[in-house]
């Protein structure tokens, strides 16, 4: 293997891995799209179950949930990713819902920060730093 080869897995083996739990295609690749271009490995899930499964397997370092999905929500994902890890996942939870009660909820599963839909991107681009920073 080359120094070059040599050099690249490196880096590719420490990529942080963000995955991106979102059945809104345009939302869910804009995401993707954003994140890779800033360097992070993105997997990309479109429905809770699917995330939930993802997130099992692989261990991310960060979770991009939408709070409403099919199959399973988002605070389904949360409440069992919650109760099956013994170090919780970093989340931060997207959504059109503008309750306070929701936001509340998700904070007390341990949400990491919560951002309303429709957000510019460099707002979710600021959240993922913050959150891969504490």
């Amino acid at each position: 293997m080359s120094e070059t080869e040599k050099k690249m897995e490196g880096e590719a083996e420490t990529k942080t891995k963000v995955l991106v739990i979102d059945d809104d295609p345009e939302i869910s690749e804009s995401i993707r799209i954003a994140l890779e271009v800033t360097g992070y490995d993105v997997v990309v899930a479109r429905n809770g179950s699917a995330g939930l499964a993802l997130a099992e397997r692989l261990n991310p370092d960060l979770i991009i949930l939408d709070m409403m999905m099919p199959k399973r929500s988002g605070f389904l994902v949360l409440e069992t990713l919650r109760q099956t890890r013994k170090v919780p996942n970093r989340v931060i939870m997207i959504t059109a819902n503008e309750g306070t009660r929701h936001k509340d909820y998700a904070k007390e599963l341990g949400v990491d920060e919560y951002i309303h839909k429709p957000f510019p991107m460099d707002v979710l681009l600021e959240a993922v730093v913050r959150v891969l920073h504490k």
